[in-house]
């Protein structure tokens, strides 16, 4: 017994390193499979009911497929705030705007200055959407960043402040980069170069496909066509070619894209969920039967050249959308909270920046913090501004650094009750992304490849954690990420066995 005992230990220890990471997974005794590329996929808006739904009442689809030979964590939460760029980069970089420094598509840098300025003066708003392109009626924005159009840095020489140099940590493509492996990523602004991390590098083949110039923001008809247009971009990826399908560059280790059409939906009159029980209107659920279709594509291009075994797929979203019980829309003008904080002192807010179901609050004055949330929590104005929570002090420090010492995060954040979103009150939005409520942040998660077997896991995850994951998947130290490392962030549960697994496993046999 002793010795068959210990011959099974050697094979565990053959089989499994006890100290390296290793790229084969396993989902509960399926054999192991070694995984050559990621494939991640962003539908913004996907709800985990949304994923739930449609797999139940659609079983012959792409996504049912991917469901039944995949991992499914019910309990997803994305970043707070749930806006694209913090959603995103928590995606790629296992980390919060705790540790990014990305607050917000649109926020206030204290210590930066305004674009053409000449660092004359100091303090600007800073906003990574498709204004920042050479030329916003072009497919890819111009070519790339103006950086006439950027913030600048007074303490290195008043030099453009570029997304990718914004971004205070690295990314999976910077690491999957190094490591000598191709990388991609598809977009809906030139500013998501900001994936590229510090260095600048970690995308080889960046696709900044802007969605204004395709008129993807204006119908359903539109939306698809501009996510068909990235997806054949993944496909010509998929065939070894670039984005473009001109130049032979080789199948990327990690590449993928987002979908805009379900968010669109969601958010258009008549678009959204026929119920508060998040049955999709007819609309919607066209967007995602389109969105399924386009990855049955994705999926068979892998399994025509024979791929599909050795990709990873990861599926998930940015944000999810609020509210799903379009009853409860309730839209505030933007003019509201603004006004009340001049009744404190006129001029006191360097930068309210409201968007979607959030408000965020930069003072030129930091000392009269107290005196606006006493403002803001008054009964009355709490009712008129449709407030919920207001963070401030001690309540945001404890979800990310100290405004007084970090000169990204806002004094102030103001949550409006589930419903309500901050816009000009001629906006026709039924729902929005940016807040806190479940409905932004529940969002769908499913990892699938054919050696995977089927797993439903309802322990609460981050999407955070998908970073680390897709990098262990990879071959690669989770540990590497810089994120990782402030925000102590795990790899998602459930994936793989370690060698100290098998081995209690066996020595208790």
């Amino acid at each position: 017994m002793k010795t068959h005992r210990a011959i099974l230990f050697l094979l565990a220890g053959l089989c499994l390193p006890a100290v390296q990471p290793t790229n084969r997974v396993n989902a509960q005794g399926n054999p192991f499979f070694t995984v050559r590329r990621v494939l991640l996929i962003s539908i913004d808006g996907f709800h985990a009911i949304d994923l739930a739904y449609f797999v139940r009442s659609h079983p012959d689809s792409a996504l049912a497929q991917l469901w039944s030979a995949g991992v499914t964590y019910t309990q997803a939460s994305c970043a707070k705030p749930s806006n694209s760029f913090p959603g995103l980069l928590s995606i790629v970089t296992g980390g919060s705007p705790r540790s990014t420094g990305i607050w917000y598509e649109g926020a206030y840098a204290r210590t930066l200055s305004p674009p053409g300025s000449n660092c004359k003066t100091v303090g600007t708003e800073v906003v990574w959407s498709g204004i920042l392109d050479k030329d916003r009626k072009a497919i890819d924005g111009g070519g790339g960043v103006d950086p006439a159009k950027l913030p600048l840095d007074p303490s290195r020489g008043c030099v453009p402040v570029y997304p990718h140099s914004f971004l205070r940590v690295n990314t999976i493509f910077e690491v999957v980069h190094s490591a000598g492996m191709p990388t991609a990523w598809i977009d809906k602004h030139q500013s998501y170069e900001m994936v590229n991390g510090p260095s600048g590098q970690g995308v080889d083949d960046f696709f900044g496909a802007e969605i204004g110039a395709s008129g993807g923001s204006r119908g359903i008809p539109q939306a698809e066509a501009y996510d068909d247009m990235k997806v054949q971009a993944i496909i010509n990826e998929i065939n070894g070619k670039d984005h473009t399908g001109t130049k032979s560059v080789g199948v990327p280790a990690l590449f993928g894209m987002s979908f805009q059409q379900v968010r669109f939906a969601q958010a258009m009159v008549g678009g959204g969920y026929a119920d508060a029980l998040g049955t999709p209107s007819p609309a919607l659920l066209e967007t995602i039967s389109h969105a399924d279709q386009a990855i049955g594509k994705l999926v068979s291009a892998l399994k025509e050249k024979n791929l599909l075994d050795s990709t990873l797929i990861v599926i998930s979203a940015k944000h999810g959308q609020a509210p799903i019980d379009v009853s409860r829309r309730r839209l505030i003008p933007d003019n509201i909270i603004p006004d009340m904080i001049n009744k404190v002192e006129s001029g006191l807010i360097a930068l309210a920046y409201q968007d979607g179901d959030l408000c965020s609050i930069w003072l030129n004055d930091q000392s009269k913090t107290r005196k606006v949330v006493e403002i803001l929590t008054q009964p009355a104005n709490q009712a008129a501004a449709g407030i919920e929570k207001v963070l401030w002090g001690e309540s945001l420090k404890l979800m990310v650094t100290d405004p007084l010492k970090d000169n990204r995060v806002p004094d102030i954040v103001v949550l409006p009750s589930l419903g309500g979103f901050y816009a000009p009150a001629t906006d026709k939005t039924m729902a929005a992304h940016g807040g806190f409520h479940e409905e932004d942040t529940h969002v769908a998660l499913l990892i699938a490849n054919p050696g995977l077997a089927h797993r439903v896991i309802k322990t609460p995850v981050e999407t955070t954690q998908i970073a680390p994951t897709i990098l262990r998947a990879l071959g690669l130290e989770p540990g590497s990420l810089q994120a990782v490392q402030i925000e102590k962030t795990g790899v998602l549960p459930g994936l793989f066995f370690e060698a100290s697994s098998w081995l209690r496993m066996l020595s208790s046999r």
